[in-house]
């Protein structure tokens, strides 16, 4: 059977990551959750205080770029791969509030940018891969087989992540996780540097009031018929 790229772009909050995860493991792909690599570039920024409620020191963090080494690790226990920066493993700090309030300013830093891309393009050069992101079918691979552009209201997204942090044991209130999701949603359309937007031939996918598994079932046989074209 022939291997494809699979582009799934998208707002915050949408499921990305859930389905390009659950693709992957049913067609034996690899995943690339790139949305993990500019949270780890995030925190690194905020632990070198390069960034903070007021400022943002960007020349600082680009003549560091060179310093930061992240790669992903299959956790076997987990059934998916963990971002590791500089040899630690922060896949549980870089999905904090505090890191989502600053991600986007940090992703659209043209330099940012251009260093992650180079190394997700890399990755996908033998194909068979499910990558997610913002600009994946627009910037990294804008002739992928198949592309896919998530999308749902603020509120149900706001609502969905609201819940995940609080299954976490984070304390966190739905009115600031709703502001950080419109908040990232404006820096993530706006921005200069690769905007989100839908990519050409992207298919989309509404799933404000779309089951997991009607969702899965829907995209999987979008594939299928990608690959048997």
């Amino acid at each position: 059977m022939k291997k494809i790229t699979i582009a799934i772009d998208g707002f915050s909050s949408t499921g990305k990551s859930t389905i390009a995860k659950q693709l992957a493991k049913t067609l034996e792909y690899i995943y690339v959750d790139t949305g993990a690599m500019y949270r780890a570039v995030t925190l690194y920024a905020l632990r070198k205080k390069y960034i903070d409620a007021t400022d943002f020191s960007i020349n600082a963090l680009v003549e560091d770029l060179d310093n930061i080494h992240l790669n992903f690790m299959y956790n076997e226990s987990l059934g998916f791969a963990e971002m590791y920066l500089n040899g630690e493993n922060v896949e549980s700090e870089i999905r904090t509030l505090r890191v989502s309030d600053y991600v986007s300013k940090v992703a659209a830093v043209p330099e940012v940018r251009y260093q992650l891309v180079k190394q997700q393009q890399k990755m996908g050069e033998d194909k068979g891969i499910v990558m997610d992101g913002r600009d994946i079918g627009t910037v990294v691979f804008p002739d992928a087989e198949l592309k896919l552009f998530m999308t749902a209201s603020p509120e149900k997204r706001a609502m969905r992540r609201y819940k995940e942090l609080i299954d976490k044991g984070d304390a966190v209130k739905y009115e600031d996780v709703l502001r950080n999701v419109q908040n990232r949603d404006y820096i993530d359309s706006h921005r200069e540097d690769s905007p989100l937007r839908q990519a050409e031939g992207a298919v989309a996918i509404d799933n404000s009031d779309m089951g997991l598994k009607e969702q899965f079932e829907r995209i999987l046989n979008l594939v299928n018929r990608t690959i048997n074209i």
